[in-house]
Protein backbone atom coordinates (compact mmCIF):
# COMPACT_ATOMS: atom_id res chain seq x y z
CA UNK A 1 0.00 0.00 0.00
CA UNK A 2 1.40 3.78 -1.11
CA UNK A 3 1.76 5.94 1.51
CA UNK A 4 -1.62 8.31 1.32
CA UNK A 5 -1.41 12.43 0.57
CA UNK A 6 -1.57 13.21 4.31
CA UNK A 7 2.04 14.37 3.16
CA UNK A 8 -0.19 17.29 0.69
CA UNK A 9 -2.75 18.27 3.04
CA UNK A 10 0.27 19.48 5.46
CA UNK A 11 2.23 21.28 3.41
CA UNK A 12 -0.33 22.64 1.78
CA UNK A 13 -1.30 24.40 4.56
CA UNK A 14 2.07 25.28 5.32
CA UNK A 15 2.30 27.27 2.32
CA UNK A 16 0.14 27.01 -0.38
CA UNK A 17 -3.54 27.94 1.22
CA UNK A 18 -1.61 30.80 3.14
CA UNK A 19 -0.53 31.85 0.09
CA UNK A 20 -3.45 34.16 -1.77
CA UNK A 21 -3.26 35.29 2.01
CA UNK A 22 -2.53 37.71 4.17
CA UNK A 23 -2.12 41.07 5.64
CA UNK A 24 0.07 44.34 6.00
CA UNK A 25 2.64 47.83 2.54
CA UNK A 26 6.09 46.82 1.32
CA UNK A 27 9.04 48.36 3.23
CA UNK A 28 12.54 46.47 2.44
CA UNK A 29 15.04 47.29 5.22
CA UNK A 30 18.68 45.85 5.69
CA UNK A 31 19.59 44.99 9.17
CA UNK A 32 23.02 42.97 9.74
CA UNK A 33 23.62 42.45 6.35
CA UNK A 34 19.95 40.61 5.83
CA UNK A 35 17.65 42.12 3.68
CA UNK A 36 14.48 42.37 5.50
CA UNK A 37 10.51 43.06 4.65
CA UNK A 38 8.71 44.54 8.02
CA UNK A 39 5.27 45.20 6.07
CA UNK A 40 3.60 42.41 3.78
CA UNK A 41 0.53 43.66 2.48
CA UNK A 42 1.60 43.86 -1.35
CA UNK A 43 3.24 40.33 -1.37
CA UNK A 44 -0.01 38.69 0.68
CA UNK A 45 -3.39 40.46 0.00
CA UNK A 46 -6.18 39.15 1.93
CA UNK A 47 -9.25 41.42 0.93
CA UNK A 48 -12.16 39.75 1.18
CA UNK A 49 -13.73 38.46 -2.22
CA UNK A 50 -10.02 38.07 -3.68
CA UNK A 51 -10.02 35.45 -6.27
CA UNK A 52 -6.78 33.29 -7.50
CA UNK A 53 -7.26 31.02 -10.37
CA UNK A 54 -4.10 28.47 -10.88
CA UNK A 55 -3.65 26.06 -13.71
CA UNK A 56 -1.85 22.63 -12.04
CA UNK A 57 -0.09 19.43 -13.22
CA UNK A 58 0.43 16.51 -11.23
CA UNK A 59 2.90 13.96 -12.61
CA UNK A 60 3.40 10.20 -10.47
CA UNK A 61 5.68 7.57 -11.32
CA UNK A 62 7.93 5.19 -9.18
CA UNK A 63 11.05 4.86 -11.60
CA UNK A 64 9.55 6.17 -14.77
CA UNK A 65 6.87 8.50 -15.39
CA UNK A 66 3.37 6.78 -15.11
CA UNK A 67 0.57 9.75 -15.02
CA UNK A 68 0.72 13.30 -15.99
CA UNK A 69 -2.71 14.74 -15.33
CA UNK A 70 -3.68 18.82 -15.06
CA UNK A 71 -6.09 20.72 -12.66
CA UNK A 72 -7.72 23.75 -11.97
CA UNK A 73 -8.14 25.41 -8.75
CA UNK A 74 -9.50 28.59 -7.58
CA UNK A 75 -8.73 30.28 -4.31
CA UNK A 76 -11.12 32.97 -2.80
CA UNK A 77 -11.21 34.76 -0.10
CA UNK A 78 -14.53 34.26 1.46
CA UNK A 79 -15.69 35.93 4.65
CA UNK A 80 -14.03 36.07 8.40
CA UNK A 81 -15.13 34.05 11.00
CA UNK A 82 -14.88 33.50 14.90
CA UNK A 83 -14.10 30.19 15.86
CA UNK A 84 -13.56 29.80 19.52
CA UNK A 85 -13.28 33.38 20.40
CA UNK A 86 -10.60 33.72 17.74
CA UNK A 87 -11.07 35.71 14.96
CA UNK A 88 -10.01 34.05 11.55
CA UNK A 89 -9.83 34.92 7.66
CA UNK A 90 -11.31 31.99 5.81
CA UNK A 91 -10.25 30.86 2.13
CA UNK A 92 -12.12 28.56 -0.28
CA UNK A 93 -10.06 26.45 -2.54
CA UNK A 94 -11.82 24.39 -4.97
CA UNK A 95 -8.94 21.55 -6.24
CA UNK A 96 -5.56 22.34 -4.29
CA UNK A 97 -3.47 20.17 -5.44
CA UNK A 98 -5.73 18.22 -7.23
CA UNK A 99 -7.29 17.54 -3.66
CA UNK A 100 -10.69 18.74 -4.01
CA UNK A 101 -12.40 21.39 -2.59
CA UNK A 102 -11.35 22.60 1.11
CA UNK A 103 -11.81 25.29 3.42
CA UNK A 104 -8.83 27.11 5.32
CA UNK A 105 -8.70 29.07 8.33
CA UNK A 106 -6.19 31.81 9.08
CA UNK A 107 -5.69 34.36 11.92
CA UNK A 108 -2.53 37.32 10.93
CA UNK A 109 -1.11 39.29 13.89
CA UNK A 110 2.12 41.35 14.63
CA UNK A 111 4.27 38.09 14.84
CA UNK A 112 2.91 36.35 11.48
CA UNK A 113 0.20 34.20 10.30
CA UNK A 114 -1.45 31.51 12.02
CA UNK A 115 -2.81 28.19 10.22
CA UNK A 116 -5.78 27.08 12.16
CA UNK A 117 -7.23 23.99 10.25
CA UNK A 118 -8.89 23.11 7.10
CA UNK A 119 -12.64 21.50 6.58
CA UNK A 120 -12.51 18.72 6.09
CA UNK A 121 -9.40 18.54 7.71
CA UNK A 122 -7.74 14.84 8.84
CA UNK A 123 -6.61 13.13 11.79
CA UNK A 124 -3.01 14.36 11.91
CA UNK A 125 -3.69 18.08 11.03
CA UNK A 126 -6.00 18.25 14.47
CA UNK A 127 -3.10 17.27 16.40
CA UNK A 128 -1.13 20.04 14.81
CA UNK A 129 -3.35 23.23 14.86
CA UNK A 130 -2.52 26.16 15.40
CA UNK A 131 0.58 26.80 13.96
CA UNK A 132 2.49 29.63 12.20
CA UNK A 133 2.76 29.63 8.64
CA UNK A 134 5.37 32.94 8.56
CA UNK A 135 6.86 34.75 11.17
CA UNK A 136 7.52 38.71 10.38
CA UNK A 137 8.89 40.28 9.51
CA UNK A 138 10.13 38.01 7.07
CA UNK A 139 14.14 37.91 6.49
CA UNK A 140 15.62 36.93 3.24
CA UNK A 141 17.98 34.02 3.59
CA UNK A 142 16.27 32.95 7.31
CA UNK A 143 14.89 29.61 8.12
CA UNK A 144 13.01 28.97 11.61
CA UNK A 145 11.48 25.22 12.38
CA UNK A 146 7.72 25.09 11.75
CA UNK A 147 6.60 21.95 13.37
CA UNK A 148 8.74 19.33 15.52
CA UNK A 149 6.57 16.70 16.89
CA UNK A 150 6.51 13.42 17.62
CA UNK A 151 3.95 9.76 18.16
CA UNK A 152 1.32 11.37 17.04
CA UNK A 153 -1.76 9.53 15.55
CA UNK A 154 -1.48 9.34 12.01
CA UNK A 155 -4.89 8.84 11.33
CA UNK A 156 -4.32 5.84 9.48
CA UNK A 157 -3.60 1.78 9.04
CA UNK A 158 -0.85 1.21 6.42
CA UNK A 159 -0.08 -2.37 7.50
CA UNK A 160 -3.78 -2.98 8.26
CA UNK A 161 -2.98 -4.46 11.49
CA UNK A 162 -6.36 -3.12 13.15
CA UNK A 163 -4.15 0.07 14.61
CA UNK A 164 -3.39 3.40 13.51
CA UNK A 165 0.50 4.26 12.85
CA UNK A 166 2.33 6.90 14.71
CA UNK A 167 4.17 9.53 12.84
CA UNK A 168 6.65 12.11 13.54
CA UNK A 169 6.31 15.56 11.34
CA UNK A 170 9.32 18.30 11.29
CA UNK A 171 9.31 21.00 9.08
CA UNK A 172 11.23 24.10 8.14
CA UNK A 173 10.84 26.73 5.98
CA UNK A 174 12.93 28.79 4.82
CA UNK A 175 13.20 32.29 2.77
CA UNK A 176 15.26 32.36 0.30
CA UNK A 177 16.12 35.19 -2.34
CA UNK A 178 14.16 37.70 -4.25
CA UNK A 179 14.21 36.59 -8.44
CA UNK A 180 12.12 37.20 -11.09
CA UNK A 181 9.52 34.37 -11.89
CA UNK A 182 7.34 33.77 -15.10
CA UNK A 183 3.74 32.51 -15.69
CA UNK A 184 0.51 32.55 -17.71
CA UNK A 185 -0.69 35.45 -15.68
CA UNK A 186 2.83 37.87 -16.11
CA UNK A 187 5.95 38.10 -15.26
CA UNK A 188 6.93 39.39 -11.92
CA UNK A 189 10.43 40.80 -10.72
CA UNK A 190 11.30 40.27 -7.22
CA UNK A 191 9.24 37.79 -6.16
CA UNK A 192 9.84 36.44 -2.89
CA UNK A 193 10.80 32.43 -3.07
CA UNK A 194 10.38 30.27 -0.22
CA UNK A 195 11.04 26.53 0.51
CA UNK A 196 9.25 24.24 3.12
CA UNK A 197 11.07 21.16 3.86
CA UNK A 198 8.67 18.26 5.44
CA UNK A 199 10.47 14.95 6.67
CA UNK A 200 7.83 11.99 8.23
CA UNK A 201 9.32 9.21 9.94
CA UNK A 202 6.09 6.62 10.25
CA UNK A 203 6.54 3.92 12.72
CA UNK A 204 4.49 0.54 11.80
CA UNK A 205 2.37 -0.98 14.82
CA UNK A 206 2.54 -4.46 13.09
CA UNK A 207 6.37 -4.77 13.20
CA UNK A 208 7.51 -1.89 14.75
CA UNK A 209 9.33 -0.91 11.36
CA UNK A 210 9.63 2.93 10.18
CA UNK A 211 9.71 4.16 6.76
CA UNK A 212 9.93 7.92 5.84
CA UNK A 213 8.40 10.56 3.73
CA UNK A 214 9.68 13.68 2.50
CA UNK A 215 7.77 16.62 0.95
CA UNK A 216 9.84 19.36 -0.31
CA UNK A 217 7.86 22.95 -1.45
CA UNK A 218 9.09 26.11 -3.34
CA UNK A 219 6.81 29.22 -3.44
CA UNK A 220 6.85 32.16 -5.15
CA UNK A 221 5.31 35.54 -3.98
CA UNK A 222 4.72 38.60 -6.30
CA UNK A 223 4.09 41.98 -4.87
CA UNK A 224 0.58 43.05 -5.61
CA UNK A 225 -0.79 39.60 -6.09
CA UNK A 226 0.70 36.91 -3.95
CA UNK A 227 1.43 33.29 -4.47
CA UNK A 228 1.95 33.02 -8.50
CA UNK A 229 3.61 29.42 -8.56
CA UNK A 230 4.97 26.60 -6.04
CA UNK A 231 6.34 23.17 -7.21
CA UNK A 232 6.41 20.43 -4.63
CA UNK A 233 7.94 17.34 -4.88
CA UNK A 234 7.23 13.56 -3.04
CA UNK A 235 8.94 10.89 -2.32
CA UNK A 236 6.19 8.79 -0.61
CA UNK A 237 7.09 5.25 0.92
CA UNK A 238 5.58 1.76 0.15
CA UNK A 239 4.87 -0.09 2.66
CA UNK A 240 6.37 -3.49 2.43
CA UNK A 241 8.92 -2.27 -0.53
CA UNK A 242 11.97 0.04 -0.28
CA UNK A 243 10.58 1.84 -3.49
CA UNK A 244 9.27 4.92 -3.23
CA UNK A 245 6.46 6.40 -5.14
CA UNK A 246 7.52 10.21 -6.28
CA UNK A 247 4.76 12.80 -7.04
CA UNK A 248 5.35 16.42 -8.86
CA UNK A 249 2.69 19.22 -9.07
CA UNK A 250 3.25 22.22 -10.21
CA UNK A 251 0.51 25.00 -9.97
CA UNK A 252 0.64 28.48 -11.98
CA UNK A 253 -1.38 31.52 -12.15
CA UNK A 254 -3.11 31.90 -15.07
CA UNK A 255 -5.97 34.96 -13.91
CA UNK A 256 -6.39 37.31 -10.65
CA UNK A 257 -9.12 39.28 -9.36
CA UNK A 258 -7.72 41.40 -6.01
CA UNK A 259 -9.42 44.34 -4.55
CA UNK A 260 -6.52 46.61 -2.75
CA UNK A 261 -5.99 50.35 -3.59
CA UNK A 262 -1.99 49.50 -4.48
CA UNK A 263 -1.75 45.81 -5.60
CA UNK A 264 -0.56 45.56 -9.38
CA UNK A 265 -3.24 43.38 -10.59
CA UNK A 266 -0.67 42.35 -13.50
CA UNK A 267 2.96 41.86 -13.72
CA UNK A 268 4.60 42.80 -17.17
CA UNK A 269 3.74 40.31 -19.94
CA UNK A 270 7.05 38.27 -21.29
CA UNK A 271 8.24 38.48 -24.76
CA UNK A 272 7.23 35.71 -27.29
Amino acid sequence: MGFPYSLRRILLSVMILASASLACLLVWGVASGKEIIVQTEEFFPDHIGNTWRYKGHMIEGMVSQIANTSFVNVSTVKREEIVDGVDLLVFHDTNPGNQGPSDSYYRRDVAGIQYYGSKPGTVLERQLVPYQVLRFPIEIQSTFQQLDRQHLDLGLDLDRDGKNEQVDVRVAVTVLTRESVTVPFGQFPHAIRMEARMNMVIHLSGTGNTVNGSDTMTTWFAKGVGLVKYIERQRIPMVGSEKKRTIEVIEELEEAMITSDTASLQGSKPTT
